[in-house]
């Protein structure tokens, strides 16, 4: 994905409210402006942060096309809101781009990975905050079951026996931090040890680094071997002791539990409601991009605690 390449000017110099490059040198200059109302929308600083990380406009980079008639950030708080309020495309509010724009807007970045390779850098820029370097070597994979809605196709969707679920399973690998490295979706009938081999073939080749995974007990058994001997990982499995009862916080499969309970708040994952598979996926990488980009607005310093005030 090549950064826009164009310097930023101020909007109070250039007399405009948005400095996107549909509105510098695009056409989204005849169309009005909105007030930011959600609280799903990108704010000042979050754009700040995120504008500079947008690919350059096929129209913009000499590949030919009309330039854009909708403002980028419009187009980019109508995504987040879909995702997280869980509308249908044609229920987005009216004072966003017209819901036919801004699915083509999705369409373009699902299937260029444009929002995969920007949380990407997002992702790069939070493990900096923390004091990590920019590749992992170790991760974190686990699965979840979602029921589908009636929009899934027969063809991707599939039976979880074990947790009783007709729909599809979210398979994710994350970092220690939490913060995702691979997203796959398949129907909720493929078993835990056959999605993770191409699961973790797939982060193998993204990011070279790994060398540990940990994982529960759905993945024991032959891919264990097949991990070490074909992609030199050591997956490690963590397992629930025996004598465990009740809620037990397991030692690093906690941290990607915890992935998904942030996953989850997004209400367009409460199931699955897209007809293809990558389309969840980017779904994911949608969902996961709204808490990182306001992580680095606050400059990675924690939510301030409510405190309760002392019986005196």
């Amino acid at each position: 994905m090549p950064h826009c390449g164009v310097p930023a000017p101020s909007a109070s110099s250039s007399g405009m409210s948005c400095d996107c490059l549909a509105h510098r040198l695009g056409n989204a200059a005849d169309q009005p402006d909105r007030t930011r109302r959600y609280a799903s929308d990108l704010t000042d600083a979050e754009w700040a942060l995120v504008r500079p990380l947008l690919p350059v406009p096929a129209w913009l980079n000499g590949k030919g096309g009309r330039p854009e008639g909708y403002c980028h950030r419009q187009l980019i708080d109508a995504v987040r809101y879909l995702v997280a309020e869980g509308v249908r495309w044609a229920s987005l509010p009216v004072d966003f781009p017209k819901w036919r724009a801004v699915y083509r807007f999705f369409r373009r970045w699902r299937d260029n990975d444009f929002i995969k390779e920007l949380y990407g850098r997002l992702r790069t820029m939070l493990r900096a905050l923390a004091g990590k370097k920019p590749e992992p070597t170790a991760a974190i994979i686990d699965s979840q079951s979602v029921k589908a809605d009636a929009t899934v196709g027969a063809a991707t969707r599939g039976y979880d026996a074990g947790k009783k679920i007709n729909g599809r399973k979210r398979h994710i690998a994350v970092d220690t931090l939490g913060l995702l490295l691979t997203v796959m979706v398949t129907a909720a009938s493929v078993k835990d040890n056959d999605a993770g081999r191409d699961l973790l073939e797939q982060l193998r080749a993204e990011h070279h680094r790994i060398a540990l995974v940990w994982a529960d007990g759905g993945y024991t058994g032959w891919l264990v071997t097949f991990a070490h001997a074909v992609l030199a990982l050591a997956l490690t499995i963590v397992k629930r002791s025996d004598d465990a009862t009740g809620f037990v916080v397991l030692a690093r499969r906690w941290v990607v539990e915890r992935s998904f309970s942030h996953l989850i708040r997004a209400r367009r994952l409460a199931r699955d409601y897209e007809t293809r598979p990558d389309s969840a996926e980017a779904m994911i990488w949608w969902a996961a991009s709204i808490p990182a980009t306001r992580r680095l607005a606050r400059s990675g310093r924690p939510t301030p605690r409510r405190v309760k005030p002392s019986a005196d």
